[in-house]
């Protein structure tokens, strides 16, 4: 059987710099037509000027028409100038991260209020604000990290009503029902949040290829964001937070976090929802919702799926990729 879905957006994307983003860069703009970037490179995209020579690196790389959809990282050092500077060179989105939460956030905010000013000139831009939303104490458990966020998503979608911001790859209930509860907040869901849980990076052996920040949580967190995925709710959709990493910087008694899937995003969507729902409901989940969101014109381009199992490889380049050695029911054959 074949499957017609749009070729849509993967509204949260890491592809890094120099030869990782040569390697990567296919996988993403084969099956999606545009992508927000991530601005957590080394060094970071802070500013118009940087913004600009990083879609021209990708540019370089891409395949098709495909369209990179650039942000800035908002630090303590972003001035409403830059914000009216990055809105004029094309920069949808700024993004936050809480300093030291992930990786490259070491530059991060551990103060909020001292980027009001920043935050103020996106809502006047109509820029969105992008949040990794993880408390920045390192008192605070690992698995509560998402919760207590959850406080400050709160302060800035109320103090900021004009301001869309997205919480980026939400893991928890809790996380569910905030979005749901702030008009001007969505948010982004992985397709390996929508199958992990701690058991499948710790729960017997390691799994170093299935640690990523946020790290997975509980059954009963899955199911719910499971349920929002194939809710028909436009306050959810797609962002794959591919992240990769060399295989030796992920096996290593420091690995790095982040889950590289890329490679197997749309064979893995295809899959969830024939099981939970359909693919109407998929089409407006990666296609249709994000874009709404974003302010941009839905895509018309489809891609087809061919109900056929392939196995993943067990790396590309040097990067092992989610799912690897592992049997997929789907298949991108267009």
């Amino acid at each position: 059987m074949k499957i017609a879905v749009k070729k849509g957006d993967d509204m949260h994307l890491h592809l890094r710099r120099g030869q990782i983003l040569r390697s990567v860069i296919g996988f993403t703009s084969s099956q999606f037509k545009r992508a927000v970037i991530m601005p957590n490179t080394g060094p970071p995209i802070l500013t118009a000027k940087d913004a600009v020579a990083y879609r021209d690196e990708i540019m370089q790389y891409q395949v098709g028409d495909f369209q990179p959809l650039m942000t800035i990282q908002v630090t303590d050092c972003t001035t409403p100038a830059m914000i009216e500077e990055a809105k004029e060179a094309g920069v949808v989105a700024g993004k936050v991260y809480p300093q030291g939460v992930t990786t490259n956030s070491q530059n991060g905010i551990a103060n909020f209020k001292a980027i009001y000013p920043a935050l103020r000139e996106m809502q006047n831009q109509q820029m969105l604000l992008l949040l990794h939303g993880e408390s920045p104490d390192p008192e605070v458990f690992c698995l509560d990290r998402e919760e207590v966020f959850l406080s400050t998503l709160a302060n800035l979608a109320g103090d900021f009503p004009e301001l869309k911001i997205v919480l980026e790859h939400i893991t928890t209930e809790k996380a569910v029902l905030a979005v749901k509860k702030f008009e001007n907040v969505a948010a982004t869901i992985t397709a390996h949040h929508l199958l992990l849980t701690l058991d499948d990076v710790i729960g017997n052996l390691i799994s170093p290829h299935n640690f990523c920040k946020p790290i997975a949580k509980r059954p009963e967190d899955r199911w719910t964001l499971r349920q929002a995925a194939i809710s028909g709710n436009p306050k959810f959709f797609y962002g794959g937070d591919s992240a990769p990493h060399a295989k030796e910087m992920k096996e290593c008694s420091n690995g790095c976090a982040g889950i590289f899937n890329a490679p197997v995003a749309l064979p893995l969507l295809a899959q969830i929802f024939a099981k939970y729902s359909g693919f109407s409901f998929l089409n407006d989940f990666i296609s249709k919702f994000g874009a709404d969101f974003y302010g941009l014109p839905q895509t018309k381009e489809t891609i087809i799926l061919a109900e056929k199992d392939w196995p993943v490889p067990n790396e590309y380049d040097g990067i092992v990729p989610f799912m690897a050695g592992k049997t997929l029911r789907y298949q991108v054959i267009d």
